[in-house]
């Protein structure tokens, strides 16, 4: 005569042994050596207490459908602890292993209550624990596209802080360039420039292009937008810095900027520009 496990529901484990479960799980976090110290004991207990009610209050409903409305709620607290780990310099493997350690002491609560029977366990815990699979594989994805938010607000910024806008002296700005200048280090120039022409009302923009390394068909084309915008708003540009090879590569490709005030040194187009506002420069003659 064979005996069968009684086997209760995944919610009745959960609520059963809530308590027993939070505590492996925080258990086996503050355990684990490889953990980075980005996230505090009291952050992760915290975080673990709230995440193993909100998993409760969904697994209640019996769905093990990640997308249905009754996970809603795990899925975004999910997503915000994701991507506030990510913020804080936590790797995606130690954000995934939250909700994989999770799955571990369930298993571990489930197999003492089924008797080690492991056909028992499979047929009627797998579509949960394989949920708990996707939800772990759920954080990788907030966690990278969290991670690479961030890189692109941080090149954002150090493009800004590549392409200051100077003002130089009443009505008259500089931009000085450096390095390679693409569509969207031109787009961030034309936006800052734009900005500080209407800002300080100045009639005169020097873009300096002395540290930009070579100016190809491309680059002679965002000059050419940036200074069309610069007149749109009332202002004009002087283009400095045009060495001897820049001069040839203009010429050599065609590239029409006849109507492009251009100086071959800064020095020479801030003497241009105080001259349009009525100022002169005078070398005064040393005393002997």
């Amino acid at each position: 005569m064979s005996t069968e496990t009684t086997v209760l529901p995944v919610s009745e484990v959960l609520n059963a042994s809530h308590k027993d479960i939070l505590a492996d799980w925080i258990g086996r976090q503050l355990a684990d050596k490889s953990r980075s110290k980005a996230v505090s004991d009291a952050s992760l207990q915290a975080s673990s207490t709230e995440f193993f009610k909100l998993l409760r209050e969904a697994a209640s409903s019996g769905g093990t459908d990640l997308n249905a409305p009754e996970w809603e709620a795990t899925r975004q607290m999910l997503g915000e602890l994701s991507a506030s780990r990510a913020a804080q310099g936590s790797t995606p493997v130690e954000t995934a292993n939250f909700v994989f350690s999770l799955k571990q002491a369930i298993v571990a609560k489930i197999m003492s209550n089924s008797g080690q029977n492991s056909d028992v366990l499979g047929r009627t815990f797998w579509p949960f624990l394989n949920l708990l699979d996707q939800l772990g594989l759920y954080t990788t994805e907030i966690f990278q596209k969290s991670r690479e938010a961030i890189i692109r607000r941080q090149q954002k910024e150090m493009l800004e802080m590549s392409t200051p806008v100077i003002k130089l002296w009443d009505g008259i700005l500089v931009v000085p360039l450096i390095g390679t200048l693409d569509s969207a280090r031109t787009q961030i120039v034309m936006e800052n420039l734009l900005q500080q022409i209407v800002a300080t009302g100045s009639q005169i923009a020097i873009l300096d292009i002395t540290g930009v390394p070579t100016v190809d068909t491309e680059t002679a084309q965002h000059l050419i937008k940036t200074v069309s915008a610069t007149r749109l708003m009332g202002a004009d540009c002087i283009i400095s810095g045009i060495r001897p090879q820049i001069a040839q590569t203009i010429v050599h490709l065609g590239i029409d900027i006849y109507d492009i005030t251009t100086k071959a040194t800064m020095g020479d187009a801030v003497r241009e520009a105080l001259k349009r506002n009525g100022w002169e420069l005078k070398q005064h003659a040393q005393d002997s």
